[in-house]
């Protein structure tokens, strides 16, 4: 697929960017070269290249979860600046 000029400023044009002429240049000929690249990727045999969602051995290190005890509501608003009842206080900031 070729990208030209007109389809990046038509594009522009649609996301509301406005592009130098110096700018429209680069940008389209680094979208040729992006999806020159792609094409290369196409065209590679993955069929013997087993499926992995990263290159390296990397494994998250998890916790089992048990449940614990709560804070209460005293012990958890103990420090607040402002209480109202058992709930936080914060200034008003929107007009």
């Amino acid at each position: 697929m070729a990208i030209t000029k007109d389809t990046v400023k038509y594009v522009a044009h649609l996301a509301r960017i406005d592009l130098k002429p110096k700018e429209l240049e680069k940008l389209s000929q680094q979208l040729q070269e992006i999806l020159g690249f792609i094409d290369k990727l196409k065209r590679v045999d993955i069929k013997e290249i087993a499926p992995t969602s990263h290159i390296l051995p990397i494994n998250n290190v998890l916790r089992d979860d048990k449940p614990g005890e709560s804070l209460s509501s005293n012990k958890a608003l103990e420090n607040v600046p402002q209480r109202q009842g058992n709930f936080f206080s914060v200034p008003k900031v929107i007009e």
